[in-house]
């Protein structure tokens, strides 16, 4: 039985790949930060020597919303940056053959032509809501490439759409725009309010998948290892407006209330699209539509 590391397992996305049903067939390292702190170098090392893990899924980092990356950009960047690296060169240092690194689709350039090809990462200028936390998933990426192509260790990366589900954080001035909005539109429901507010326009058009699809690609990805390309987007292929993303979370709720918009507010990129071309070939997709998904992120977010 393969022994699987899972940095950031107790993440939205760390958790769901620890509870996937696939995860039986490994054995499964879940390091809490206590037992394995990323930004120290010398632990990771340390670590990696002690368990000897056969495969590394790097989930773990510092992450937020659109107001939480503006805010904080020093450490978005700066810890993001070290995260990668401690663990990246402490898998090649320890002998580690396969290592799946998780990186973001907010790397592509805020210009970039939708659906957005592998091809275009460092094709041009970052999105500046979310440029620390870019730079940072575009450095583990190309590290991973260059081991891939020198060292030939199996060092590769997926870029999954944005991610909503189970395990998430919901806070609404921190959190992801899906459970922030699910929180939102919930306390407006439980106070009577007539109105909710969307930052923006409303047209900004994002694409999420359901996280524990991500789980189950993880899982997928790590049985065809050799014949996946080293850099592949995850995503579902379709995206909708940020008013139709309210709309759904609103109906799955029972809000009946208004909308309505501050365009003095961010809205970060008009669209953000992966293309799954790749994906498509690699055999795989996504199976949890939209309502679906809202629906049991909404039954966990009243479970908690």
């Amino acid at each position: 039985m393969n022994k699987i590391l899972i940095t950031g397992s107790t993440g939205m996305v760390g958790c769901n790949i620890v509870e996937y049903k696939e995860s039986r067939f490994y054995e499964v390292l879940a390091p809490k930060r206590g037992e394995l702190d990323l930004l120290d170098k010398t632990q990771v090392l340390a670590y990696l020597k002690t368990h000897k893990p056969d495969v590394i899924v790097h989930c773990a980092g510092l992450v937020g919303g659109i107001s939480a990356n503006i805010a904080n950009p020093v450490e978005f960047l700066s810890q993001n940056v070290a995260m990668g690296l401690h663990i990246i060169m402490a898998a090649l240092e320890c002998g580690v053959q396969r290592f799946l690194n998780i990186a973001s689709s907010c790397m592509y350039p805020k210009e970039g032509k939708n659906p957005l090809s592998e091809d275009l990462i460092l094709s041009g200028e970052l999105e500046p809501t979310n440029e620390g936390y870019a730079l940072a998933k575009i450095v583990s990426t190309k590290l991973c490439e260059y081991i891939l192509d020198s060292k030939k260790f199996l060092y590769k990366t997926i870029i999954p759409c944005n991610l909503y589900g189970k395990y998430d954080k919901f806070e609404i001035n921190k959190a992801h725009m899906l459970p922030a909005v699910i929180a939102k539109i919930h306390n407006a429901k439980m106070d009577g309010a007539k109105e909710v507010e969307i930052w923006g326009s409303g047209k900004a058009r994002r694409e999420f998948m359901y996280a524990e699809d991500l789980a189950d690609f993880v899982y997928y990805a790590l049985k065809n290892f050799e014949r996946m390309p080293k850099i592949i987007n995850v995503g579902r292929g379709e995206d909708f407006s940020i008013t139709e993303y309210y709309e759904v979370i609103a109906e799955v709720i029972g809000y009946t209330g208004n909308f309505i918009y501050n365009t003095q507010k961010p809205e970060g990129m008009a669209q953000k699209l992966v293309d799954i071309d790749r994906l498509k070939e690699f055999g795989w997709s996504s199976n949890t539509n939209l309502k679906e998904g809202i629906t049991k992120t909404y039954q966990y977010f009243l479970g908690k």
